[in-house]
């Protein structure tokens, strides 16, 4: 008895010293929070070295939060199991049919440079329908918000205003429940990601003197501040969602939760058809990307997802969709690749008139003429078109004298300024082709490296994946921006 009753209380003492330590974890996480939450909602540095110097705070609270939550008990893994196992892919492909789901002339697959896609095996003719998903199969904003987590996203006013966000929480949440109808679809989905979320400030820095690394910085830091906010809605709110999520919700989890909803995200129309609405569509979700025309559609009499070939196929081959016509910036951001071959590539460049330009109120009032903004982006194009005619007209715009100023108000062919050949005085025409093949050499030579020297990177194997991605995007940029010089070198010398 005595033996027995010495053992018990060794068992609570143990207990009560383990109770001990986690409320002492959870007091030092939201001490961290706090501190993250005020470095996070601070305004984006202008200057990029202090932008970079408030990257590594919020990373060094981030990685500290990271190991208290690690060492808490009740910490999940971020995904179960191995995604590319038989048994999961198995899994997965009976629940998917089970529930009215289908795909013709494919197998799931581990494919060497992309984990998971769809092999083809059989003779795929072009405009085939491939893949068709039941709406019933497809997580959305809009459901989020009819089921359990209905009163916190009515009350919660980021909730109610980002679907992206909502859709993020709501992955969480069904990730974390014993038993939910996803769970499959969560099995299959990866462990982590090659998003912005999962660099550290050293491999963005590999992006200096890329646009790239601004909108990087704005996307990691808003997504530290969303989990600040979230982890002290959860603990401190009462409601049944907020107690069961408090526990389980951590930086990493949350880090995955968005890196998934934006890497897959689809939009499809409400239940009512008054609007588009985020989805995550399971199996659709699982073809890679390529260069072509968008082949999937959503079905309001079938109310299903399908997917068409863009192209013919052969067994063999991996099935690819194009993704839509996105620049490799918004690859890299929102989902973690680049893709060499883009067509639809190019580079912005910023533009802007003065206030302290004598001419400044012609300058503005001519450009509004045009719908151009005093200040704004420009897009230069890969291939061997890459000026626009709004880039253009806002460089004559911008090096005109006031006597040509005028004369291009009073006309009403002010239009033609945005065509190669509008008739125009050979020296404002030569200044202001001067003037853009200055800028472009000055953007090429912020980089830290040429493109020989990135390239000799890139063949070697000192890069890490996320290295090795950084370095790739600004070897593009700066490959776009060469090829615009040459362009622009060659129209001088005309």
């Amino acid at each position: 008895m005595g033996r027995k009753g010495q053992v018990q209380r060794s068992r609570n003492t143990v207990a009560s010293r383990n109770e001990k330590n986690i409320k002492k974890e959870d007091k030092e996480i939201a001490a961290y929070v706090d501190k993250l939450l005020r470095l996070s909602t601070l305004p984006q540095h202008v200057n990029l070295a202090k932008a970079l110097e408030n990257q590594r705070e919020i990373n060094a609270i981030t990685d500290k939060i990271k190991l208290l939550e690690a060492n808490k008990k009740h910490q999940n893994e971020v995904s179960v199991g191995n995604r590319t196992s038989a048994v999961t892919i198995e899994r997965f492909t009976n629940w998917i049919r089970e529930n009215g789901a289908d795909f013709k002339g494919c197998d799931i697959k581990e494919i060497e440079g992309f984990e998971l896609g769809l092999e083809v095996n059989m003779q795929i003719p072009i405009s085939s329908l491939v893949i068709t998903v039941p709406r019933k199969l497809m997580m959305t904003a809009e459901l989020a918000s009819e089921n359990e987590l209905k009163g916190l996203v009515k009350k919660d006013q980021i909730l109610n205003n980002m679907p992206n966000v909502t859709l993020a929480i709501f992955l969480l949440f069904e990730k974390f429940k014993k038993e939910s109808f996803w769970g499959p679809y969560i099995d299959i989905l990866p462990r982590d990601y090659t998003t912005v979320l999962y660099f550290n400030v050293d491999e963005l820095e590999e992006l200096k003197g890329s646009p790239t690394l601004e909108i990087a910085l704005k996307q990691t830091k808003c997504i530290a501040r969303q989990y600040a906010y979230f982890h002290k809605l959860f603990h401190t709110s009462e409601d049944p969602i907020s107690r069961f999520m408090r526990e389980k919700f951590t930086y990493v989890e949350y880090c995955w939760a968005v890196s998934t909803v934006m890497t897959r995200q689809n939009t499809i129309p409400s239940e009512d058809g008054q609007c588009m609405i985020n989805a995550l569509i399971p199996l659709w979700d699982m073809c890679n990307h390529t260069n072509g025309t968008v082949s999937t559609q959503y079905n309001p009499i079938l109310h299903q997802s399908e997917c068409f070939a863009l192209k013919d196929f052969e067994p063999g081959e991996q099935f690819f969709i194009f993704y839509g016509p996105r620049t490799n910036a918004e690859l890299f951001i929102h989902n973690g690749f680049i893709y060499e071959d883009n067509s639809h590539d190019g580079y912005w460049i910023r533009l802007g008139i003065s206030k302290s330009d004598n001419l400044e109120e012609k300058r503005t009032k001519l450009l509004q003429k045009l719908a151009i903004s005093p200040t704004s982006d420009f897009f230069i194009k890969k291939g061997s078109e890459p000026i626009d005619g709004a880039l253009l007209a806002f460089l004559r715009i911008f090096n005109m004298n006031e006597e040509q100023l005028q004369h291009w108000l009073e006309s009403d062919r002010a239009d033609d300024l945005r065509y190669s050949q509008c008739a125009l005085d050979t020296s404002l025409e030569k200044k202001s082709w001067t003037f853009l093949q200055a800028r472009l050499r000055l953007l090429l030579g912020i980089y830290k490296t040429s493109i020989e020297e990135d390239q000799k990177l890139l063949a070697g194997k000192q890069l890490n994946a996320n290295k090795r991605l950084a370095v790739g995007m600004r070897a593009i940029e700066k490959k776009i921006l060469a090829s615009a010089v040459e362009y622009v070198d060659q129209y001088i010398k005309q």
